[in-house]
């Protein structure tokens, strides 16, 4: 009989799944959500409507213009951002917003000791709470994605090609994974930081410094390293501008934008500067979706390195922390 009712006893679910599945519910009943969705969905939606006068003049001047759909993520009013440069902009304040007091909040309310008390593993903790957080900023991409889809197929009759399901398709991934670089970073800081406001500060000071101020503080690093003088040669300008090529490439939103572009626009055919002699007698044909995959594979890779370093150092600073009642 024993063994039988081992038999008919269901498996027990992942310690992480529980934990990703409360965190989730939490999540989802916040406010903190509501906001953010809303904020992410209005922007969106007025940019987009925005950019449908434009869409529609470049529709009625060009025949086969080639990702012509896609133009409602890139294509802007004069004087308005596009719609990716919303989502570049707001992507890191997602990431944010779900992890720097995913550990902090449990520690300050005092719930952390009862929490890891649990029959669970100690790791399944944080591994619960990223899984959650990155869950949750998946949906609201692909929510924006589809409104945004919608609204141009109401209002201007574009049917999406295949080709360009896969770049949008391949878009969303490479957002997510730019976001989890972000939550990584806030999980690392609710861990080492004691207090949920001091991590959201830090975060938002180094989202600051890798965005706002990634240009200055690269163009005057680059100066340092390659100056260039006052009548310089091309040689010495071209060694300039790889050195701010490289050194930009250190902020997570230049690969992000890097690969965007190539991604978004089959006519762009690299991530980075050429130089004349090396587009000579190229043949200006769209790219298919695998080579422009081909392309911006070293973005999204080093994307998923930096999500993937910033979640195991926060793994190892939580599991080398004592917790106490």
């Amino acid at each position: 009989m024993a063994a039988e009712a081992g038999a008919l006893e269901r498996p027990r679910p992942a310690g992480w799944r529980i934990v990703a599945l409360k965190e989730l519910a939490d999540h989802l009943l916040s406010v903190r959500l509501v906001v953010l969705l809303f904020l992410v969905v209005v922007s969106a939606i007025g940019i987009v409507y925005s950019a449908t006068g434009e869409i529609r003049r470049v529709a009625e001047e060009a025949t086969g213009t080639p990702a012509l759909f896609i133009r409602f993520f890139t294509s802007a009013r004069e004087g308005l951002p596009s719609l990716l440069s919303i989502v570049g902009f707001l992507v890191p304040l997602l990431g944010i917003a779900f992890g720097f007091d995913a550990v902090s909040s449990e520690r300050a309310q005092g719930t952390l000791a009862r929490l890891v008390s649990q029959p669970i593993r100690r790791d399944d903790v944080v591994n619960g709470k990223f899984a959650a957080g990155l869950v949750v900023i998946a949906a609201v991409l692909l929510s924006l994605a589809l409104v945004v889809a919608g609204i141009g197929i109401l209002r201007l009759g574009i049917v999406p090609s295949a080709d360009e399901i896969g770049r949008l398709v391949a878009w969303w991934v490479l957002t997510v994974a730019y976001a989890g670089v972000w939550l990584g970073l806030a999980t690392l800081l609710s861990v080492v930081l004691r207090r949920a406001a001091t991590a959201a500060l830090v975060s938002i000071a180094a989202w600051l410094v890798l965005t706002l101020f990634s240009g200055l503080l690269v163009g005057l690093a680059a100066d340092a390293i390659a100056p260039l003088p006052d009548d310089p040669t091309v040689a010495e300008a071209v060694n300039h501008a790889r050195w701010e090529q490289w050194l930009g490439r250190i902020s997570p939103q230049t690969l992000y934008e890097e690969a965007t572009v190539v991604l978004l626009n089959p006519e762009v055919r690299s991530a980075g500067f050429l130089l004349p002699q090396q587009v000579d007698r190229a043949v200006p044909n769209p790219l298919p979706l695998d080579q422009s995959l081909l392309v911006v594979w070293p973005q999204a890779v080093s994307l998923v390195a930096l999500t993937i370093a910033c979640f195991a150092a926060a793994y190892v600073a939580f599991m080398r922390q004592e917790v106490r009642a």
